[in-house]
């Protein structure tokens, strides 16, 4: 059996956790793969099983599980700094790269080009949601027990709009109340004991002093957690108001962090929901294509916010109408950090019991069940979708105006067919699409 790999250094962390921001595109499944090679089978900085221990706790929070996933290794290795900076560097590319799109897509976006490469990208992000459904639905829907639960949360979003996060604590309870009828499947991992080749923190590594679980301990790091939402908070009404568009970023979107569980898609009807018409940050033409800007970047798909941030700041001229850029900027950080801070909290604060009781999880039936509800809202949203995308000018007063948009129709049918049937690349199936756009105005 071949030694276990040397200590890793902190400079040699930050390099990986860097080069992670950069490409870790593919969802969170693509992610956590990749954090899996390099991990695992490459580096063996962790094994097997530790990595799955630590992959289920970060399944059963609120937030990006590939993100938080990388912050509870990077505090293995390294305690708080490694949490800190895994963490980070998972999102820091990201929230680059979507600000510099965000200003080019609202500097530029009104150019007959541009349009014309949106007309085609629209549609396909009516599939890619599409897919999403079927995926999951694919893996959580063994049980009618399961499909009841989905078909509810489906009804109660699309006919009766309940709130999202009334969805989740329903499905939640329902899976409490009946996981003694419908159990989850067990979980993969591998036997105990089975022979593999050493690990730096290993199946039996003892969790290492940082780890330990305390009281005092989890105390600072609530207290530490508090504060950083609250500095930033109060600095924020006591320039702009604890009314301004800012303070409401603020607010919501520490809101949002906080019922995301099965993922972005699943959060993303409620965003859309409160973005568009509680606050008037965007519109569902721009919540679309914000999302199609989130798919083709790096970093967890709910880095969405920052966009909807930005684009919020800029639209309400935050800052005076000479300073949309500086607003924008602002507002995608606002978005972010309110965000993200939550997923760093539960990491560092439940990290140590979680440590403590390795093989000790009894959250499958809520879980199975939320992951079920999940499949519904996801769904939810594919119809919401594609109703404002086949329908442009859809509203509640005129829910069908005109005819259907057949060119998106098909566009979505060919692209849905190419990411289900033949697995293609969520970012070649956007780049054929806005092909397709541009072709089709070239036509008209």
């Amino acid at each position: 059996m071949s030694r276990a790999p040397h200590r890793v250094s902190f400079g040699e962390a930050l390099r990986f956790w860097l080069k992670l921001g950069f490409v870790s595109f593919g969802g969170p499944a693509g992610q956590i793969s990749i954090m899996h090679r390099e991990l695992v089978e490459t580096r063996r900085w962790i094994s097997e099983r530790r990595f799955l221990h630590a992959l289920n706790y970060c399944m059963v929070l609120p937030g990006p599980e590939a993100q938080q996933l990388a912050t509870y290794i990077g505090w293995l290795l390294h305690g708080t700094r490694g949490a800190i900076v895994a963490g980070t560097l998972f999102v820091l590319p990201s929230v680059a790269i979507l600000v510099a799109l965000s200003w080019a897509y609202l500097a530029f976006g009104h150019n007959p080009v541009v349009a014309a490469i949106l007309s085609g990208v629209k549609p396909a992000v009516v599939a890619i949601v599409a897919a999403a459904t079927i995926r999951i639905g694919s893996r959580a829907l063994r049980r009618p027990f399961h499909m009841g639960i989905a078909a509810a949360a489906f009804a109660a979003l699309a006919a009766f709009a309940v709130p999202f996060p009334v969805v989740i604590a329903g499905a939640a309870l329902v899976g409490l109340a009946g996981r003694r009828f419908a159990p989850a499947p067990a979980r993969l991992a591998p036997a105990a004991g089975a022979p593999h080749d050493p690990a730096l923190i290993d199946d039996d590594t003892p969790s290492p002093a940082h780890a330990v679980a305390s009281p005092g301990r989890l105390a600072a790091v609530a207290a530490a957690g508090l504060a950083l939402w609250l500095l930033p908070f109060a600095a924020i009404v006591a320039a702009f108001g604890s009314a301004s568009d800012y303070a409401n970023m603020a607010k919501f979107f520490t809101q949002a962090a906080l019922v995301t569980f099965g993922g972005a898609y699943a959060v993303l009807p409620y965003v859309v929901e409160n973005a568009v018409d509680q606050f008037g940050w965007a519109t569902m033409g721009q919540m679309i294509d914000g999302l199609a800007l989130g798919e083709t970047t790096p970093g967890p798909l709910i880095m969405f916010v920052a966009f909807v941030g930005f684009v919020g700041a800029w639209t309400k001229a935050a800052l005076g109408p000479d300073a949309l850029a500086a607003a924008g900027i602002l507002g995608a950080l606002v978005a972010t950090w309110f965000t993200f801070l939550p997923s760093f909290v539960f990491i560092l604060a439940g990290g140590p019991y979680v440590e403590r009781t390795r093989d000790d999880v009894h959250l499958e039936g809520p879980l199975s069940a939320i992951t079920a509800a999940v499949v519904g809202v996801i769904a939810s949203l594919a119809v919401f979708f594609a109703w404002h995308v086949f329908w442009p000018g859809a509203s509640a007063a005129v829910p069908f105006p005109g005819h259907v948009a057949w060119p998106a129709v098909a566009i979505a049918g060919l692209a849905l067919v190419a990411l289900v049937k033949y697995r293609a690349g969520v970012i070649a199936v956007i780049a054929g699409c806005a092909i397709a756009g541009v072709a089709l105005d070239a036509l008209a």
